[in-house]
């Protein structure tokens, strides 16, 4: 019943996590900026991690729609925290030193405030779900689960620009950027359907 929304929430995740790219840069600013933004980016990331695990095991496909209800709201509430907390951490980092480092900074804040906001809306959506009736239930997750493709779809761009060239590759060598589950991590989740 809820797994499409687990594979959805996972997508966002593995967004965020593909900022991390996969080569060596030799500019120690560029390594300097993504220390500032990734070392504190970890905890946020593994929020984002912990609340998709937490939803993936509560809908074994038996579970109590009030129950899983109670674990999406609260995961909700941590990924739009976890998405407000980059925010703040890109903001504070300031923009790559790179020639369009600027705006595509200021284009993922804004991007990350937005899935803040929409994570918060599908809080909002998922509270307010009929548990009596599991049918109506199921069908209101699919339909939260297409509101969460479309924010990771309009987000997409901006991260595409932020983690372009230098800036990704030295993201890549900071820790906090780095996808802490490896193989199990959320870019790698399965993507499952109900």
């Amino acid at each position: 019943m809820n797994k499409k929304l687990v594979a959805a929430l996972s997508g966002g995740a593995a967004l965020l996590l593909a900022l991390t790219g996969c080569s060596e840069d030799n500019t120690k600013k560029l390594d300097n900026w993504a220390k500032s933004f990734c070392d504190p980016a970890q905890a946020p990331f593994k929020q984002i991690q912990d609340a998709n695990a937490a939803m993936q095991t509560a809908d074994s496909g038996n579970t109590d729609s009030k129950k899983v209800q109670q674990t999406d709201s609260a995961a909700f509430q941590k990924i739009s925290d976890a998405y407000g907390q980059l925010a703040k951490s890109l903001d504070k980092a300031g923009a790559p030193p790179t020639e369009s480092g600027a705006d595509a900074q200021k284009n993922a804040v804004k991007e990350l405030n937005s899935l803040s906001s929409g994570y918060q809306d599908l809080k909002k959506q998922v509270d307010s779900l009929d548990t009596g009736d599991k049918l109506k239930f199921a069908d209101g997750l699919r339909n939260l689960s297409n509101g969460i493709n479309k924010l990771n779809a309009k987000s997409e761009q901006a991260f595409k620009k932020l983690e372009a060239g230098d800036v990704g590759k030295a993201m890549a060598r900071q820790k906090g950027c780095q996808n802490q589950g490896g193989s199990n991590g959320p870019s790698a989740a399965p993507s499952k359907s109900a």
